[in-house]
């Protein structure tokens, strides 16, 4: 039907030869069907599609987001059928059995349907995206049509043969590793880990309760419950995570870390993910979560990271000075290790030597040499940190500053002639001075050894594909920081929601950045003893843009909502 089709758009004037062919050499790259492709590429739009196929045949065209179909119409044809023929059965009138199909002419699956219905079959012409979002509402996504094949098989296979074992019982490792190797188990933790991939996950949390098991993904920032594996299966999908990440399923009673490694063929190509696995003991079980780490998603552009342009001027600046210390604050998950990534991928050459003390490593990066650190062994930040000025090096990342110790030498080491780079703990940059000297460093050693300070946070971009406009009272944009000129003619967007992003209304993260830059006249305070409020205040005099202020741009820019800058900043 392919060529077929694209000879109708030809004669029907909607497209170009010349666009056909682009459409095929695309269909070959990225493979699926080739009206899919030419709405993809913006060539012709659907309703043209199914207007022409409509007059070729001489079936009717129908729009299935102007209708509802019955529960019991859905039934009469099954969800791996409809998934298979992409066809979506609309209503019954008799003995006939209307189907809506993006190709009227497939008589293997009209033939299926009268043998496998026992009702004569009548086509109507539908768009490919209009029957593929009508599949995923009437009988759930691909993911939870392959989640309940894989279920239906645990009902036979996994149900029978497993046990739950209380802790005080007896392990049987025998039984456990068995279990964790059967193959509706095997098949669903592929499928979870493939599935986070998909979605775009940064987390998987596997969570054991009382009478449920829960499988959630935390999707920019948030976290989703994706699914309820039955109970009987939690010790063998446990197991099965634990052998892969190398780890002793027979220990259940202290907490453990280790590492998944795959490949996995997404969408034609190949991909090699890292998961960083962290296993507790809970009340009822161990609850595990994976981080995902994705070289592909690592941002190493510091002009893409969201930094207004005078903050990355800023920033820039003092990592390329040759001694000194730059901190990068946040809380967990803010991005602070992507930020620092990119800073020494910046300053990365073959004239420098770069060594990074973390905990753990999450990424490999060529020419820079990296420590992990191992408490139960001593090698901790300050060990690390001790032997690394013996090597002789030019720049020192120290994955956190969390004692005196590590934030004695890490400053001792910025004001020998090396470049620092650090993470600390605080709510903003300025704050970040008094946790220092909280710690224990005096404040003339603050006030010489920290050049410059970075406060973050993610937020959530509003998508793209379902941006829309929203009516917004000018006096709520004052309220939040806007001055009242700015607030008359300013547009606020939020996310309709659609298949692209979840149906959120969001799709993927942007930083916000607060960079306060260590000035004389802020040294000055520093040793005066000033209190974070005037740091601030005198920061702000002096051009800083704070986190709230880079969350207003990004809201005037269209790039976020105004719940998300509420949500991450304060005035």
């Amino acid at each position: 039907m392919a060529v077929k089709l694209g000879e109708m758009l030809i004669r029907a004037n909607l497209i170009t030869a010349q666009q056909l062919e682009e459409a095929l050499e695309y269909q070959k790259a990225h493979g699926g069907r080739l009206g899919f492709n030419l709405v993809k590429l913006d060539f012709v739009k659907e309703d043209q599609i199914t207007t022409v196929l409509s007059q070729q045949y001489g079936v009717p065209a129908i729009n299935l987001h102007e209708m509802e179909v019955q529960e019991a119409v859905i039934k009469m044809v099954p969800s791996e059928v409809a998934q298979k023929y992409l066809i979506l059965p609309v209503s019954r009138t008799g003995a006939t059995l209307t189907i809506a199909m993006v190709d009227p002419t497939n008589v293997f699956a009209m033939d299926d349907i009268k043998f496998m219905t026992g009702y004569n079959v009548e086509p109507v012409v539908a768009s490919e995206i209009a029957i593929k979002e009508a599949i995923d509402k009437y009988y759930g996504s691909v993911h939870a049509l392959e989640l309940k094949k894989v279920m239906d098989e645990m009902a036979e296979v996994g149900e029978a043969n497993l046990e739950v074992l209380e802790e005080e019982e007896e392990i049987d490792l025998a039984t456990l590793e068995a279990s964790s190797e059967e193959a509706p188990v095997v098949r669903l933790v592929n499928l979870i880990l493939t599935d986070s991939i998909k979605r775009g996950a940064s987390d998987i949390h596997l969570e054991p309760y009382e009478k449920v098991f829960r499988v959630r993904f935390r999707i920019d920032g948030v976290l989703y419950e994706i699914m309820n594996p039955p109970m009987k299966l939690k010790d063998a999908i446990t197991s099965r995570l634990k052998i892969m990440a190398k780890l002793d399923i027979s220990e259940k009673r202290l907490p453990q870390d280790g590492r998944i490694k795959i490949k996995v063929k997404l969408q034609g190509k190949t991909r090699e993910m890292d998961y960083r696995v962290s296993c507790l003991p809970t009340l009822f079980g161990e609850k595990i979560v994976l981080r995902l780490l994705d070289k592909e998603n690592l941002m190493l552009d510091m002009k893409k990271l969201g930094f207004e342009a005078e903050s990355l001027e800023k920033f820039e600046k003092a990592i390329l000075k040759p001694y000194g210390m730059v901190l990068v604050t946040g809380p967990t998950g803010s991005g602070k290790t992507n930020t620092l990534y990119s800073s020494i991928s910046r300053v990365n050459t073959p004239e420098t030597n770069i060594m990074t003390a973390e905990d753990p490593v999450e990424f490999n990066l060529e020419g820079i040499n990296q420590v992990q650190m191992k408490e139960q062994i001593g090698l901790n930040f300050a060990a690390a940190l001790r032997s690394f000025l013996r090597q002789d090096p030019n720049i020192i990342l120290v994955g956190e500053i969390r004692d005196f110790e590590t934030a004695e030498i890490a400053v001792k080491a910025s004001l020998t002639g090396h470049l620092v780079l650090s993470t600390l703990h605080t709510n903003d940059a300025p704050s970040t001075i008094n946790r220092l000297m909280n710690m224990g460093i005096e404040p003339y050693l603050v006030a010489t050894s920290v050049h410059l300070i970075c406060a973050q946070r993610l937020i959530r971009k509003v998508c793209k594909e379902c941006k829309e406009p929203m009516q917004m009272p000018p006096q709520a944009l004052v309220d939040i920081g806007f001055s009242e000129g700015d607030a008359a003619k300013m547009t606020v967007y939020k996310g309709r929601g659609c298949t692209n992003c979840n149906n959120t209304g969001y799709r993927g993260r942007i930083g916000l950045y607060e960079v306060l830059e260590i000035s004389d006249e802020i040294r000055e305070m520093i040793l005066c003893g000033a209190s974070a409020m005037e740091l601030k205040n005198k920061a702000i005099e002096g051009g800083m843009i704070t986190l709230r202020g880079s969350g207003l741009q990004k809201l005037r820019e269209g790039l976020t909502s105004l719940e998300e800058v509420l949500r991450e900043t304060v005035l």
